[in-house]
């Protein structure tokens, strides 16, 4: 998960090539759509015709304890969470993302991974939204907006692990929950990470020559079954973090994310405190200087 959402190094960078050269996708025009990857633990394509033996058996999905349509309140709430939580760490990893058209209005086949034959609703798009389709849609812009808006989630080269720049901090840091600075990625069955981007450490300018500035990020992953606290690096004196997005909250307003700033103090931490990050969630906050 690291080396993905760095940019895939281990792969691109021997051939001299940069993170642009990694095109980053959770799924394509083959296969489950977003909605059907939370929905569905195998393959229902009997509308095919052809006993259900066409499309791939390898989906890596997950219904989240019921197959296909229900009317769990649970079961849907923890659906839309994960369908959060893979389009914010598909577009904020370093490359180049690609959403599958329809996605971002949480479009289902009804478990079809293979519609090549089905000119009708399995296909078509239905941009009639219902209130869970209208709010993803709005979480996909609000995602979008702060790609577009930071250049640490563009590098045009590959991070280094260590001060770059003209900055005294690493281009990024890799956080465990109690805070200190993961050196070694040797626990596979962990689930929790942190990962800082500085905003100052780009080393890198723009058209005219200017240094690029960014601002410096935390982004904090949970995929256990329950919360944990987490706690929030201490940069700089003065310094505290606030959240812009949260996976397993309401979706920001544009005009908060336009302002830079939220209005509730709830969603202000100084580094060094504690935060309680939800269960398969996934929670961005930037860094503010000011005391």
């Amino acid at each position: 998960m690291a080396k993905r959402l760095s940019g895939s190094r281990d792969l691109y960078d021997k051939g001299g090539r940069h993170p642009h050269a990694s095109i980053n996708f959770i799924t394509c025009h083959d296969g489950f759509t977003l909605h059907d990857l939370v929905s569905y633990n195998a393959k229902h394509n009997e509308a095919n015709q052809e006993g259900n033996q066409d499309g791939t058996d390898y989906n890596i999905s997950w219904n989240c304890g019921v197959e296909g349509e229900t009317d769990d309140p649970a079961v849907l709430s923890l659906r839309e969470k994960q369908k959060r939580n893979f389009m914010i760490t598909l577009l904020l990893s370093q490359g180049v993302p690609m959403l599958a058209g329809g996605d971002e209005i949480g479009r289902t086949q009804r478990g079809n991974n293979n519609p090549y034959s089905q000119d009708n609703e399995t296909g078509w798009y239905n941009w009639d939204l219902i209130e869970s389709q209208a709010d993803f849609l709005r979480f996909t812009k609000q995602a979008i907006r702060i790609l577009r808006s930071n250049p640490v989630f563009c590098r045009r080269n590959f991070l280094q692990e260590k001060p770059t720049g003209k900055s005294d901090h690493k281009d990024i840091l890799w956080l465990l929950p109690a805070g200190q600075e993961r050196e070694h990625f040797d626990n596979h069955s962990a689930r929790v990470l942190g990962i800082c981007l500085s905003g100052d450490a780009i080393d890198e300018t723009d058209e005219w020559g200017n240094d690029i500035i960014g601002e410096t990020t935390l982004i904090l992953l949970n995929a256990e079954d329950d919360p944990i606290d987490f706690v929030l690096p201490n940069l700089a004196e003065e310094s505290r973090w606030i959240l812009v997005l949260d996976t397993s909250g309401p979706t920001i307003s544009p005009s908060a994310f336009r302002k830079k700033r939220i209005i509730d103090p709830d969603h202000r931490l100084w580094g060094g405190e504690a935060f309680l990050l939800a269960a398969r969630s996934v929670s961005i906050f930037r860094l503010d200087l000011r005391s």
